[in-house]
């Protein structure tokens, strides 16, 4: 499992002009964006005391999470991804699910689970039945992503977030979400280090690292 560093600021929409423009001078857009951004959706699970929106609340240095994505309403590449948080470090991991592999968890009924090949499945499977990990809230939103290929450096703006409460009705497209009151986002992750271009670029006066999770503010509209 490799840990990166990670960065998240939470900054105007003057600030996202900023950066943007500026972000666009020194790296490349990701090339999985059209015209430079691309819409999320994530389902995050969480067990029946809530634990994970606790632990993320109340600063836990180290926790997990998991989560099912997909991009752009594109209903062929679902992603099952489990975060992990270690004193400040981040590391993911990911692997692909079909649509009915999907909709099966989604009924929390995941006994297919038990013999797949991928363990990051099978470990689901047994948080599950161990711990009550159940798919609770829809978080969606509008990424524009950057790469910068020294230090294996990503720098993405988050903004227009909306939640599905406590929906989990994650593969329909025209499913009801609701706006929430949320900064624009700023993260900014890296492996060994980040090149002082890129620290500059980004660079805001008065902005500290925080550790904003957009999971945990759609929690608060439930």
């Amino acid at each position: 499992m490799n840990f990166r560093h990670e960065w998240k600021h939470e900054i105007t929409v003057s600030d996202l002009i900023t950066i943007r423009q500026r972000m666009r001078v020194v790296a490349e857009p990701d090339e999985h964006a059209t015209d430079g951004k691309y819409r999320v959706r994530s389902l995050y699970f969480d067990t029946p005391t809530d634990r994970v929106f606790r632990e993320k609340r109340d600063g836990v240095g180290c926790r997990e999470k998991f989560r099912l994505r997909y991009y752009n309403d594109d209903l062929s590449w679902i992603c099952l991804e489990k975060k992990t948080k270690q004193n400040g470090l981040g590391s993911k991991q990911s692997v692909c699910l079909t649509q009915e592999e999907t909709a099966a968890l989604l009924r929390c009924e995941p006994e297919w689970m038990a013999e797949h090949k991928q363990p990051l499945v099978q470990e689901l499977y047994a948080k599950m039945k161990g711990q009550g990990l159940r798919p609770k809230t829809i978080v969606e939103y509008v990424r524009e992503p950057f790469v910068y290929a020294p230090g294996n450096v990503r720098v993405t703006l988050d903004y227009n977030i909306r939640t599905g409460l406590l929906s989990t009705d994650f593969l329909n497209p025209d499913c009801v979400l609701v706006p929430v009151e949320a900064p624009v986002i700023l993260e900014v992750k890296w492996d060994a280090f980040l090149p002082s271009v890129i620290r500059d670029a980004v660079g805001l006066p008065g902005r500290r690292a925080g550790a904003f999770s957009k999971y945990a503010v759609c929690r608060r509209y439930d």
